[in-house]
């Protein structure tokens, strides 16, 4: 059995009897190292589609839209309500806004978890944890570490339900959960380490049980009724099941997998010997780890964003297996994941952003042949085409991925109108018959979802669009006269 010191902190730790200038030195540091580490995200317009689609989502919010109704995700609302909100500060032709929101994520993150290591084993510890945080924290390709995405907001979620069922705050570590869930669903993992600790804890109250449910459960049902409960169900939760599939693409997906596991091990190739040698890890955070590995698993898509999620429990238990080793040791790994830091810090500095050209040119093209108050279909998966032309999209369906199930990196077996999202087909069909786009952008590039292989694209081509240019292999399709 633990021993209870690993779960409560003994007093000589606990974080009132600390010295009163601990905070004072180190948030400034933090600070910096967070907005280091963050630097290369203000280089450039967007970073990933999952940005072009949050701020596409957002104008269309800001324009008296809804969500899972007139534009639709796979994602739950809060980050498409944060970047609206970003939006109504600095306007909606910048992301600095939401750049900016995710620098003080990652510094809120670092916070919680020098405040949870502080808490179990000191304050050289508590530095030890927010720095290797934000050190490891860009440890993947910088289209993933760098964007303004869901994970990086999801993170100090996490941090803070561990924080507070740590301290057996339960409603607010309920409070914490939901939100994690409401930015993604796979947030909810967490769930699994405040229950442990509720366990461990409180030997199964169920008075702390009631108060964890009462935090968790009223945000989520809030933030169904506010949407569309039916829309928010199937959207976030039953309407992805051939998304989630692993048949058709698992030499693609395993290679994928295998190529963001060892990216990230080169982040944190300081900390790996001294996590595989140090015995007896807590047990919550253990849990903790295991869980976010499950959540990253969920859906067999292993993109390098999915293992953001890994990053604070890992953190942690970093910290915990250093403080057994000597000194040098310790150096020693810091100095290491200080320099994968910087390796990946310059690879973000340095990395050409082709995807990014391609849209800029297309939506300048785009621009170009419509005028602000025609709508557009680009038929792809770069929705940042729509934001960056300032057109309003023909469809809720941002992506050909929702019609054809190529939103998960498939590679052709499962790609076509019979694996779309149920139900998608018709309304599709019925937005293009009901107000037809002055412009249709095919940008599938010879891709499986290309038009020639979905019959209802291809017919409205065929029947009222004519070919007027081509830009980078995209193929632009007025309406005929």
């Amino acid at each position: 059995m633990r021993a209870a010191s690993e779960i409560r902190p003994t007093p000589s730790t606990t974080e009132p009897t600390a010295r009163t200038g601990y905070w004072t030195r180190l948030l400034p540091l933090l600070a910096a190292l967070a907005c280091v580490t963050r630097l290369p995200s203000f280089l450039h317009p967007l970073w990933s589609p999952d940005e072009g689609y949050l701020a596409v989502q957002a104008r269309i919010l800001a324009h008296g839209g809804t969500l899972y109704d007139t534009v639709v995700d796979r994602k739950p609302p809060l980050v498409p309500l944060l970047y609206q909100g970003a939006f109504a500060v600095t306007g909606s032709d910048t992301l600095t806004g939401v750049r900016v929101l995710a620098v003080v994520a990652q510094l809120l993150t670092a916070v919680l978890l020098v405040s949870l290591a502080r808490r179990r084993w000191g304050d050289r510890a508590g530095r030890t944890a927010g720095v290797l945080y934000l050190l490891i924290s860009i440890g993947v390709n910088p289209e993933d570490a760098q964007a303004a995405g869901f994970e990086v907001f999801m993170l100090p979620c996490t941090a803070a339900a561990l924080w507070c069922a740590d301290r057996r705050r339960w409603t607010l570590a309920g409070l914490a959960v939901a939100a994690a869930f409401l930015v993604k669903q796979t947030g909810g993992a967490v769930l699994l380490p405040v229950l442990w600790l509720w366990l461990r804890t409180t030997r199964a109250d169920r008075r702390a049980l009631l108060a964890l449910t009462a935090g968790a459960v009223p945000p989520v049902l809030a933030a169904a009724l506010l949407t569309d409960p039916a829309g928010f169900l199937f959207w976030t939760v039953t309407g992805s099941g051939a998304y989630a599939s692993f048949t058709g693409s698992e030499l693609h997906v395993l290679a994928r997998a295998l190529g963001n596991a060892a990216l990230l091990a080169v982040a944190c190739a300081g900390l790996l010997a001294p996590l595989a040698r140090t015995p007896g890890r807590p047990r919550d955070l253990g849990l903790w780890l295991a869980a976010s590995a499950a959540a990253v698993c969920a859906g067999f898509h292993f993109f390098g964003h999915y293992y953001l999620q890994l990053l604070p429990p890992l953190a942690l238990l970093a910290t915990a297996a250093l403080q057994h080793t000597p000194r040098d040791h310790r150096r020693r790994a810091l100095l290491l994941t200080a320099c994968s830091c910087a390796l990946f810090l310059t690879w973000g500095l340095l990395a050409p952003r082709p995807e990014l050209a391609h849209a800029q040119r297309l939506a300048d093209a785009t621009a170009r042949r419509t005028t602000p108050g025609d709508t557009v279909l680009v038929w792809g998966m770069h929705p940042e085409t729509y934001w960056l032309a300032h057109r309003t999209p023909a469809s809720r369906y941002l992506t050909a991925g929702l019609l054809t199930n190529y939103s998960g990196g498939r590679d052709g077996p499962q790609v076509g109108e019979a694996y779309a999202v149920p139900g998608t087909l018709p309304v599709f069909r019925a937005e293009l018959a009901a107000h037809a786009p002055a412009l249709i952008v095919d940008d599938s590039r010879g891709k499986p979802y290309a038009p020639h292989r979905v019959r209802t694209l291809r017919r409205v081509l065929t029947a009222r669009y004519q070919e007027v240019e081509r830009v980078d292999g995209a193929i632009l399709y007025a309406r005929a006269p």
